[in-house]
C-alpha cells in the first residue's frame, strides 16, 4: 500500500484549490485598495497630499531634506504625517522623553520588528523586553572588555596599512584615475567588522576589490529590508512575502546566503574550538548555544559596525574636500600629538586628539549615518511640547533635521564647524538628546567609543598620507534608500600623494 500524502498536500490536488487561493489574494488586495482609500479620504492636509504625490521633488532631493523643512517651520518642532500614522520630532526635550523618560511607553514596536524580522530576526536592534535586556548586558559587558577594544583597534589598523592605504597609494596621482571612496570604505568596514565579529576575513579590500558573495547579499538585504518601511501600508510588502515576488523574493534569497554562511562559520567555530579566540562570536558562543540566536546576535553588529562606519567616514570627507582649513587642523594637532611621521599606538592615545574628535562629531551633525529612528507609542501619551500621540502611533525623532535647528545649534547650524565642539581646545560632549546620533538613553550605542577610534584612524591615515579632491563638485548631497545614509553616485575622488611616511610604528593583528 503507497503511503498517503498529508492532508494539507491532498486539498491542493482539490479542483477548489485555485478558488480558495484566488480569493485569498482578493481579499487581500481589496482590504489593501479600502485601506488606501480611506488614508486618502481621512486626510487632506497639505502635508499628507504631498507625501502621497511626492510633490515635495519639485522642491527638495532627498525625503530627510523636505522633513527638515516642515520640522523647522513647525512652532513645536514636531509634525505629524497622518497617512503613515507618523509623528516625528526635532525637539531635544521630546527626544529625551521618548528615549529616557518613558523609554518603557516608546519600545521598537511589533511593526518595526516584523519589518527587520526576516534580516536581523531576534537580535538587539530588533527586539524590545527581556530579550534586549539580555543581549544588551551580555554585550555591554564583552564590549567594555579593554582586550575587545584593543583588538579592535589592531584590527582597524591593520585594515588600514595592510590594505586601505596600499589601494589608495595604487590610483594616487594617476591622470583621471577616479576612485569611489564610498565603496571603498563600505568595504573596509565589512572586512574589519567581519574579523572583529566573526573572526572572518571576506578580503573585500584586496587590489583587485573582489566581490564578496555575502557583501552583495548583505547590501541587498539590508537595502529591501528598508524598502519595507517605505511602503504606505505593510500589506503591500506582506502580500508579496506570501507570493513570493519581486522584492520580497530578493530579499529572501538574500537572507538565505547570509544565514548558510553564518551557520558554516558557527559551526566550524565549535568544530575548532573557540575559547582562546578574540572575536565577538568567540565570546558570546561561551553563553549562547542556539545557533538562530547567534546569527541574529551577530548580523545585528554586522549591521550596526559596518554600514554606519562606511556612512560616518564618506560624509566625513565629503566635508573635508571642500574644508582644507580644517584639515590642516587636523594634521597639526595630530604631529603634536602623536609626533610627525608617527603611527597612533593605542586605542587611548587617538582619545587625545580633541580636534579630530570634535570634527568627527561635527561632521556627523550634518549627515548623521541613521538620519532617523522609530519607536511605537504603547499607550496615548503628551509629549513634552503638547503633542498628542495615540496608542499605536510610530514616533520617529530626526537626527538629520535636528543637525540643522537654529534653536538648538545658533544661526551658523548649516556650516561645517568644529570648534563649536571644543572649550579651550578641548572636546567637549554636547547633551545627547540635541544630538542623538548614537541614540540616547537606555538605548545609547555600547560601540560608540570603537567606531568613533576607527574612523579616527581612518581619517588620520589618510589625510597625513593623501590629497583627496572630489572628482567633480557636488552642489547637493542625494541620498539612496536604505537603513543608513548612502550618496547615490557614491562619493567618486582624485587622489594624489601627500609626502612619504616613515612605517616606524605599524601594528599588525
Amino acid at each position: 500500500m503507497e503511503p498517503q500524502p498529508p492532508i494539507f498536500l491532498q486539498s491542493l490536488y482539490s479542483p477548489l484549490w485555485p478558488l480558495v487561493f484566488s480569493l485569498v489574494i482578493f481579499f487581500f488586495l481589496f482590504s489593501l485598495l479600502i485601506y488606501l482609500l480611506k488614508l486618502r479620504l481621512w486626510c487632506n492636509c497639505d502635508t499628507c497630499k504631498t507625501y502621497i504625490n511626492s510633490s515635495w521633488l519639485a522642491q527638495f532631493s532627498n525625503l530627510c531634506d523636505w522633513y527638515a523643512h516642515l520640522l523647522r517651520k513647525s512652532p513645536t518642532k514636531t509634525i505629524t504625517v497622518h497617512v503613515l500614522g507618523n509623528t516625528i520630532t526635532a525637539n531635544p526635550d521630546n527626544v529625551e522623553y521618548m528615549l529616557k523618560t518613558r523609554f518603557d511607553n516608546y519600545p521598537k514596536g511589533k511593526p518595526f520588528s516584523a519589518i527587520l524580522g526576516d534580516f536581523l530576526g531576534r537580535g538587539i536592534f530588533n527586539v524590545d523586553g527581556e530579550l534586549w535586556k539580555f543581549q544588551r548586558k551580555m554585550a555591554s559587558l564583552e564590549l567594555g572588555r579593554l582586550s575587545l577594544r584593543s583588538f579592535a583597534f589592531e584590527v582597524a589598523n591593520y585594515e588600514i596599512q595592510s590594505r586601505l592605504v596600499p589601494l589608495l597609494s595604487s590610483v594616487a596621482d594617476k591622470y583621471n584615475c577616479v576612485l569611489d571612496l564610498q565603496d571603498v570604505f563600505r568595504r573596509f568596514s565589512f572586512d574589519s567588522i567581519c574579523r572583529f565579529s566573526f573572526g572572518l576575513d571576506p578580503k573585500c579590500l584586496e587590489l583587485s576589490l573582489p566581490m564578496s558573495e555575502f557583501a552583495v547579499a548583505f547590501d541587498l538585504a539590508s537595502k529591501l529590508s528598508a524598502e519595507r518601511a517605505m511602503t504606505v501600508s505593510p500589506w503591500v510588502w506582506k502580500i508579496k512575502r506570501i507570493l513570493n515576488l519581486g522584492s520580497e523574493r530578493k530579499l529572501r534569497e538574500s537572507i538565505k546566503m547570509i544565514n548558510t554562511l553564518a551557520q558554516e562559520v558557527i559551526r566550524q567555530k565549535r568544530k575548532l574550538g573557540f575559547s582562546d579566540h578574540r572575536d565577538l562570536l568567540s565570546r558570546f558562543m561561551a553563553s549562547v548555544n542556539d545557533e538562530t540566536f547567534l546569527r541574529d546576535i551577530v548580523i545585528s553588529f554586522l549591521l550596526a559596525g559596518r554600514d554606519t562606519v562606511a556612512s560616518a567616514l564618506t560624509g566625513l570627507i565629503w566635508l573635508l574636500a571642500s574644508h582644507p582649513e580644517v584639515e590642516t587642523a587636523i594634521l597639526a594637532e595630530a604631529d603634536r600629538v602623536i609626533g610627525l611621521d608617527r603611527e597612533p599606538t593605542s586605542f587611548e592615545q587617538m582619545k587625545e586628539l580633541h580636534y579630530l574628535q570634535a570634527t568627527v562629531y561635527e561632521s556627523m551633525r550634518l549627515y548623521p549615518p541613521i538620519q532617523f529612528d522609530s519607536k511605537f507609542c504603547l499607550e496615548d501619551d503628551f509629549l513634552p511640547d503638547g503633542t498628542f500621540v495615540k496608542r499605536g502611533t510610530r514616533v520617529t525623532y530626526h537626527p538629520y533635521a535636528m543637525g540643522r535647528m537654529e534653536e538648538i545649534w545658533g544661526p551658523d547650524c548649516l556650516e561645517f564647524k568644529p570648534d563649536r565642539w571644543l572649550k579651550e581646545g578641548v572636546f567637549f560632549q554636547e547633551n545627547p538628546f540635541k544630538y542623538p546620533v548614537f541614540q540616547a538613553g537606555v538605548r545609547v550605542c555600547l560601540g560608540k567609543e570603537m567606531a568613533l577610534v576607527e574612523m579616527k584612524s581612518v581619517a588620520l591615515s589618510l589625510l597625513r598620507r593623501f590629497h583627496i579632491r572630489l572628482a567633480k563638485a557636488h552642489c547637493h548631497v542625494r541620498f539612496s534608500p536604505g537603513l543608513t545614509a548612502t550618496l547615490h553616485g557614491g562619493l567618486p575622488v582624485l587622489v594624489q600623494e601627500r609626502k612619504p611616511i616613515k612605517k616606524t610604528q605599524m601594528n599588525r593583528v
